[in-house]
């Protein structure tokens, strides 16, 4: 006798750090729950030690990423929209169970966040055309003005965006040859590891993204404060935290974006602001002979 009649088989959700999916060494787990109240899974809980695990993956893998070319970096990215494509169907249902949308709008999303992807993946080889320049200055000098990659880069992401806003975030961060440390929305986990699961079966190297998931007040904190982090993306930050998270930050002179006064539209035509906060301005100069 055969049967169609299955359990399905539970996913763990584990964390993203290093290229691999390690559990939180703390061994906890936290409930999610859709939109509807309905619990979907449980997630790692991740602790002060995966969150310095996660920041010295990102710190070893910075050297060999921002050293790549322009085009080597735009290709990579190429290939992880290519891999967020083939898996569209899943991501639908993810941002439906997550953010309690109609079928119909989550794949409005799910297609514009692959589409932003691909967006700033076209980026890579542009930066330094349009923020850089060549600068007039008096004698027999030359004088021009280059972008770099600013280093480790800490992300909470947005909180009720689950994937659009997590690509419109990471991806920038990614394309200007950072490498990230993103805390992943609280309430709305799920699609972020299931990007993760992308990147890992991508070109990404090992490091250049980590992805943590659990209580963004437990977790930021000792990313504000981390010396080996170099910026700081308050996007998804916690109203009443963001002020001390500032202070934090300014103690090890990160760049920081602020908390906005509410989460953006993130369907909105992307900008240039986060392609900028993520980079330095080098200025060289250099003799010119007669």
């Amino acid at each position: 006798m055969t049967t169609t009649d299955r359990l399905t088989v539970a996913k763990t959700y584990k964390l993203y750090v290093g290229g691999a999916f390690p559990r939180s060494e703390s061994g906890r787990s936290y409930a999610v729950t859709g939109a509807g109240g309905t619990l979907l899974a449980h997630a790692a809980l991740a602790s002060r030690k995966d969150v310095r695990d996660a920041v010295s993956s990102a710190r070893a893998a910075f050297p060999g990423w921002a050293g790549a070319t322009a085009y080597n970096r735009g290709q990579v990215l190429y290939r992880v929209a290519e891999m967020l494509q083939g898996r569209r169907a899943q991501f639908v249902d993810d941002v439906v169970a997550a953010e309690g949308v109609r079928k119909g709008q989550a794949a409005t999303l799910v297609d514009t966040a692959i589409d932003r992807w691909v967006w700033y993946a076209g980026w890579t080889d542009k930066i330094a055309s349009v923020l850089g320049s060549v600068n007039p200055v008096a004698g027999p000098l030359v004088n021009w003005s280059t972008p770099e990659p600013t280093g480790v880069v800490g992300v909470l992401a947005p909180r009720s965006s689950s994937l659009l806003g997590l690509v419109d975030v990471l991806a920038p961060v990614l394309a200007t040859g950072c490498t990230a440390v993103v805390v992943a929305s609280e309430a709305r986990p799920l699609p972020a590891v299931e990007l993760a699961e992308v990147l890992a079966t991508s070109d990404v190297p090992g490091g250049v993204a980590n992805v943590l998931t659990g209580r963004t007040a437990e977790l930021a904190p000792w990313l504000a404060a981390h010396g080996e982090v170099q910026a700081l993306d308050l996007v998804g930050a916690p109203a009443e935290l963001a002020a001390d998270l500032e202070r934090a930050a300014a103690e090890g002179v990160k760049r920081v974006l602020p908390r906005p006064a509410a989460e953006p539209d993130w369907t909105r035509v992307p900008e240039l602001t986060r392609l900028r906060a993520w980079t330095e301005i080098k200025t060289v100069w250099h003799p010119v002979g007669r």
